[in-house]
């Protein structure tokens, strides 16, 4: 709820020492801000998390068909296909505990605790010796990139302008295959056995995410707590500190001589957290319209992806005799198109609307996929040409599962959304995600044609009910501030008598 007025600043040092109703201006002034190198370093250093979440998925889906070897892990195909559903299922957890705690203790503390857990299992997936250490190992992986997307999610939208929040969200989101092609590039070299011997070049492969991992902890160490949850957590001071320091960057990087002047406040009551109740009732009593909508994004999304994706490699090497270490040849062209999908198609999500685009990305990629099955159910595809269609499929598909990460993250308050992104984001995984890989897995191993088809109906499916919702409720969030999207549960209503009381 913004309002015009200056702000009005009061006394607070670090930790608050008594909670009290502030006026400020702190995210219209946010909102407001030229882009600039320290909106970069933001991009950079939080959004690498979706590029280690395609590297860590891809590097499975590529050495999956060498794991079955006997000189290494000696696992069936239904054992490759688990892995994922493992990985997924530690990403649910973690996406739960973190992002209950994002909410409560903050989001910087979060992103870079995260990252931490993401380090130490993707080390220890490389020095995996059987089955069952791979997946404890991958599930800690897992726990780490889950909590990172409601950590991640949370701080990039508090900190990115409004006007540019859905083409920044998107390709963030869409660098996850950019993760993918540096590793289906990586395979094709690590998978080599003239290189690399047959059980260690597929190690080498996750000591690499580590690695990347490890370098960007120190970029993360530059980028402030999110000025939106401090105010609301008592500490203005820090706050204004943080938003007068970044000011300061964006006008150094600019060369402006002063930014435009703000021109609204919103009125808070602060709290040391919000309670559960609380966030549970708002989702799915408040605003259980939103509920609906990111829920089946979030399914449908999730079936789409991983279903098919953590089962790439085995469909090439079962279906079209593809030498399991030119499987990264596939994967670069695919993943190239993933990314070109929410790069270009971004800006219309601020401009033509967040309702239009995503009903329309949903859809095309559900019919783009349909036409695919029937062409690889006929018989009528090779492994070129399979890849082409899903290329197709995706690029539409890449900005629709984006969308769902971006409407989750904005259409709900501050207050509740580390926990909001991670309920919708473990809803929608557990529901999709964990049973997609399964399912393909199983279908796969069949080696029927018409029994994947059946998995690529399915997925079609789904994206079609999603894009039908999408039309009818989807939020339109474009170029709108967060607190206009979502009015903050410690808002208050300075015209009503008793203002200073919490809005009910």
């Amino acid at each position: 709820m913004l309002r015009p007025g200056r702000w009005v600043h009061h006394e607070g040092l670090g930790r608050p020492t008594a909670l009290r109703t502030v006026s400020s201006n702190l995210p219209e002034r946010l909102d407001r801000l030229p882009w600039s190198r320290w909106h970069w370093l933001v991009v950079l250093g939080l959004g690498i998390t979706w590029v280690l979440d395609g590297l860590s998925v891809t590097i499975i889906g590529a050495i999956g068909p060498r794991l079955e070897h006997g000189d290494t892990l000696g696992l069936s195909v239904s054992d490759v296909a688990s892995l994922g559903s493992i990985y997924i299922g530690g990403a649910v957890v973690g996406a739960l505990g973190f992002g209950w705690l994002t909410d409560r203790i903050g989001r910087k503390r979060l992103f870079l605790v995260t990252l931490g857990v993401y380090i130490v299992g993707t080390v220890l997936s490389g020095l995996a010796w059987d089955f069952w250490s791979l997946a404890v190992f991958r599930l800690i992986t897992g726990m780490g990139i889950g909590g990172e997307y409601s950590a991640i999610n949370s701080a990039i939208d508090e900190l990115i302008p409004a006007r540019v929040r859905g083409r920044v969200d998107l390709t963030i989101n869409g660098s996850y295959w950019i993760g993918a092609a540096v590793g289906a590039l990586a395979s094709l070299l690590l998978l080599d056995t003239a290189i690399f011997g047959v059980d260690l070049g597929w190690r080498l492969a996750f000591l690499l995410g580590a690695l990347l991992a490890f370098v960007i902890l120190f970029v993360r160490a530059r980028i402030p707590e999110s000025p939106r949850w401090l105010l609301i957590h008592g500490r203005e001071r820090e706050a204004a500190d943080v938003v007068t320091g970044i000011e300061a960057q964006v006008i150094e990087s600019t060369d402006l001589e002063r930014l435009p002047e703000p021109r609204g406040e919103v009125l808070i009551q602060q709290r040391d957290h919000t309670p559960l109740r609380e966030v549970l009732q708002t989702m799915f009593v408040t605003y259980r319209r939103r509920t609906l909508l990111g829920f089946s994004m979030m399914v449908s999304q999730a079936f789409f992806y991983n279903a098919i994706f953590f089962t790439y490699g085995l469909v090439l090497t079962e279906f079209f005799d593809v030498s399991s270490s030119k499987v990264g040849l596939y994967l670069v062209p695919f993943a190239i198109g993933n990314f070109l999908g929410p790069l270009l198609l971004g800006r219309l999500f601020d401009s033509v609307g967040r309702r239009p685009m995503i009903a329309g990305t949903y859809a095309l990629s559900a019919i783009a996929l349909l036409v695919t099955g029937v062409l690889f159910k006929s018989g009528d595809l090779t492994a070129t040409t399979q890849t082409l269609c899903w290329m197709v499929a995706f690029f539409f598909a890449s900005a629709a599962a984006s969308s769902a990460y971006l409407t989750v993250s904005e259409i709900f308050p501050i207050e509740t959304r580390g926990l909001a992104i991670a309920v919708f984001y473990a809803l929608g995984t557990a529901v999709g995600g964990i049973s997609g890989p399964l399912l393909f897995g199983h279908l796969i191993e069949s080696g029927s044609a018409d029994n994947v088809f059946i998995g690529y109906a399915i997925g079609a499916g789904l994206m079609l009910v999603a894009a039908a919702i999408a039309a009818v409720i989807a939020v339109p969030a474009e170029r709108r501030s967060l607190e206009a999207v979502a009015t903050p549960l410690s808002a208050v209503d300075p015209d009503e008598p008793g203002s200073g009381e919490p809005r009910p």
